[in-house]
């Protein structure tokens, strides 16, 4: 008896979605075929907590709410010098100034 399981794309929640190879690590990758999607490929359990949908908006919110750089890579369970480097693309992205 085969086990299915269906799965949805994290960004427009549609279930149009290919296997796409795997990582080093040997994780299954998954493709969406939605053309006005934003996500090429994404994987359903990911390593590198830094990585997975919705953390770097999480860190944005946070430095707008007055966390510290090290309270918030200690609640998202991420680096320090990502928080940093988040922090300096989203100045770059709401700004529109080089960083």
């Amino acid at each position: 008896m085969t086990c299915y399981q269906e799965i949805f794309c994290p960004e427009c929640c549609s279930n149009h979605i290919t296997k796409s190879g795997r990582t080093e690590q040997g994780t299954q990758r998954y493709r969406c075929h939605i053309e006005g999607c934003s996500i090429k490929t994404f994987l359903l359990d990911y390593r590198y907590k830094a990585y997975m949908p919705g953390v770097k908006r999480q860190v944005v919110e946070m430095a707008i709410n007055g966390s510290s750089i090290r309270d918030t890579g200690r609640m998202l369970g991420i680096n320090n010098n990502t928080v940093i480097s988040t922090l300096k693309k989203a100045n770059h992205i709401y700004t529109g100034k080089p960083y």
